[in-house]
């Protein structure tokens, strides 16, 4: 399932902060999140403030979504979590658009 949201556009206060912060390898909040580029129960792939983020792991699910504020918040057992560069992120946006058509 892939759904695509667009996040931290309101015209009130841009988004400028980048935080991750993981607790106990279970819970992810995320801040500076532009938007949510895909995601499945395996890997999220998220276009941040500082480039795009992908998160691999288990069980994952978006646990919070606050679109004004730019902020994601995932559940379930994470194993990876990697800065992509653009060629990678258009990669992978690539390769999520053919498999969720």
């Amino acid at each position: 399932m892939s759904q695509y949201y667009e996040v931290g556009t309101s015209n009130k206060s841009p988004v400028q902060d980048h935080d991750v912060i993981m607790r106990g390898r279970r819970l992810l909040d995320i801040t500076g999140v532009k938007q949510v580029e895909s995601f499945d129960n395996e890997e999220f792939l998220l276009e941040t403030v500082m480039g795009f983020l992908a998160i691999r792991g288990q069980n994952l699910q978006m646990k919070n979504l606050d679109v004004e504020k730019g902020i994601v918040s995932i559940k379930g057992k994470v194993f990876d979590i990697t800065y992509l560069d653009d060629q990678q992120a258009e990669k992978a946006k690539g390769f999520f658009s053919k498999l969720f058509k």
